[in-house]
């Protein structure tokens, strides 16, 4: 039996690395594009776990099927966290990647201190509400100025001392090894011969009973 697992984006990039990821199992994946348009989830949740949480039962409750979504930003030590949940519009609601670049290096402008890590939370949601959680965390430092061409966001300066270079000086490949996302995924296939068989007890338990035709064996249908 094929499960359908809606993924939470309309991000082609996502649903293709999502779609390769579990193609050997027995699951159909779909995503937002599939679908009418649909009202947004609100994402106003403290942590990255409430925020994927909140998209993913968003989504499973308006479809009616096991919804998966992530949340991810850049934690820097000296910052408190910040900018945290706020990692897309540290610059304001509608900033560019560079804006929220420039703001972050301005922020760190004569700290010493450059330690940062960048967070991605992976929740599963069943329509009635249980869920899970899968995380991952890659550490590096904030440089000074922006090194490489590839990558989005605050890639250019993120640098991992792991590979020695800036997630915008990677190759796809080389970051998805080390990446937050990628560690989140990486633990999420090694368990989901688990997760389909938790998909399909809580989906089970989900169905309506089936109803009891005892009660019309004495109606006259004639009348």
């Amino acid at each position: 039996m094929v499960t359908i697992l809606i993924l939470a984006t309309t991000n082609k990039n996502k649903i293709k690395e999502f779609q390769e990821m579990l193609k050997d199992f027995a699951i159909e994946i779909r995503s937002l594009s599939d679908f009418g348009p649909l009202p947004e989830a609100i994402e106003d949740g403290a942590t990255f776990d409430d925020n994927a949480y909140k998209k993913a039962i968003h989504t499973a409750k308006i479809l009616g099927f096991p919804a998966i979504a992530d949340d991810s930003g850049l934690e820097v030590e000296v910052l408190n966290g910040a900018p945290g949940v706020y990692s897309a519009r540290y610059a304001g609601a509608q900033a560019t990647d560079q804006e929220n670049v420039d703001k972050l290096l301005q922020e760190l402008h004569g700290q010493a201190n450059r330690k940062a890590a960048f967070k991605c939370v992976l929740s599963i949601a069943v329509p009635s509400g249980p869920a899970l959680t899968y995380s991952g965390s890659c550490d590096g430092i904030i440089l000074n100025k922006q090194r490489g061409e590839s990558g989005f966001g605050y890639d250019p300066i993120f640098y991992s001392e792991e590979l020695g270079k800036t997630f915008a000086e990677c190759t796809m490949a080389e970051k998805n090894r080390v990446s937050h996302r990628g560690k989140a995924l990486a633990e999420m296939k090694a368990e989901f011969p688990q997760v389909l068989k938790w998909l399909a007890q809580r989906l089970a338990e989900e169905k309506p009973p089936k109803p009891d035709h005892r009660e019309f064996e004495h109606n006259d249908w004639s009348k």
